[in-house]
């Protein structure tokens, strides 16, 4: 019996693998970006809301702008006080100038105070307070601050005596920023007078000025000059608040042969009523010996109550006038 060959099961052919048409891939990979991008804008937009403020440190680009009026409204730092006790005041070179503050007669009038209230223009509340004092002070105003038109108008209404208070470099700049149109050593005589001339005319119909702060500028000889230069032309006085002892002030007036005092006590550089009496009592001396004398205060609530408790003692010994009546000229 013949044997049979054994029958060979067919290969079914291999059924091949389509691939995934192209254009599916690009899609799918086109919605998970998308979708990814979804998540990264949700969790920046919760990290941004819900994160506390302190953790975020924005740039400087993304920092709020600044506001229309500038750092003006921000209080200036107050007088740099020299430290000697009190400024010895240099003598001038020629003998024969008569002294800023003559003495009076013996027993003829009270001898004089010039009370010159510094740094207003920030506080209006305080100026309305001294105000209403009802007694005879000057009120220097700085220029640029946000409420010297107010008070200004203020100091008039109440017969008071304005000047303005002159920012000028402190040895301490930049540390200490004496605020808006201060004069600086820096400056050309073209940039200086511009600058000068500008302060004076935030203030107009004013009769003196003093400087505020100054220390370094005060003793810079030809600046003192081109500021006393156009001082002379407006025909306005000046007071020096004394911030340091190398101060030209004096001789610088001498040359231009302008109305002159000096400042001969601080009254509130340390905010103690104790102090502050004792520097009122310091004035009145002064006055006494010399026939008059200049004090300078600042808008302290702590002097306002100490001079109103001092009032009565001080016009029974001293006659209280404006600074333009303690000023001589030194020509």
């Amino acid at each position: 019996m013949a044997k049979r060959k054994p029958t060979r099961k067919k290969r079914r052919p291999k059924k091949s693998r389509k691939k995934p048409p192209v254009k599916s891939s690009f899609f799918k990979a086109l919605a998970g970006m998308a979708i990814l991008a979804v998540l990264v804008v949700a969790i920046g937009f919760l990290i941004y809301h819900l994160a506390p403020p302190q953790t975020l440190s924005p740039s400087p680009a993304a920092k709020s702008p600044k506001a229309k009026t500038p750092a003006v409204k921000k209080k200036p730092t107050f007088e740099i006080y020299p430290k000697e006790k009190p400024a010895p005041r240099q003598p001038l070179a020629r003998k024969d100038i008569p002294k800023s503050i003559p003495k009076p007669a013996p027993g003829k009038a009270l001898p004089s105070v010039a009370l010159i209230l510094d740094d207003l223009g920030y506080d209006k509340k305080i100026a309305q307070k001294f105000a209403q004092l009802n007694v005879v002070l000057t009120f220097s105003i700085l220029p640029h601050s946000p409420f010297q038109q107010r008070i200004a108008r203020l100091a008039r209404s109440k017969g008071l005596e304005i000047m303005i208070h002159m920012p000028m470099e402190p040895v301490e700049y930049p540390e200490v920023d004496p605020g808006p149109g201060t004069l600086l050593t820096s400056m050309s005589p073209d940039e200086l007078i511009d600058q000068l001339d500008q302060n004076l005319n935030t203030l107009p119909g004013v009769k003196g000025v003093n400087n505020h702060m100054g220390s370094r500028l005060t003793s810079e000889s030809t600046q003192m000059y081109q500021i006393f230069s156009v001082l002379k032309q407006r025909g306005l006085f000046f007071i020096d608040s004394r911030t340091t002892a190398e101060s030209l002030c004096e001789p610088s007036a001498h040359l231009f042969q302008i109305p002159f005092a000096q400042r001969d006590v601080f009254i509130d550089h340390y905010l103690k009523p104790d102090f502050i009496r004792n520097q009122i009592k310091e004035l009145i001396r002064i006055a006494k010996k010399n026939g008059a004398a200049v004090g300078i205060m600042h808008p302290h609530s702590m002097t306002l109550q100490v001079l109103q408790e001092m009032l009565p003692d001080l016009k029974g010994q001293v006659r209280l006038v404006p600074a333009s009546k303690v000023v001589r000229p030194l020509g």
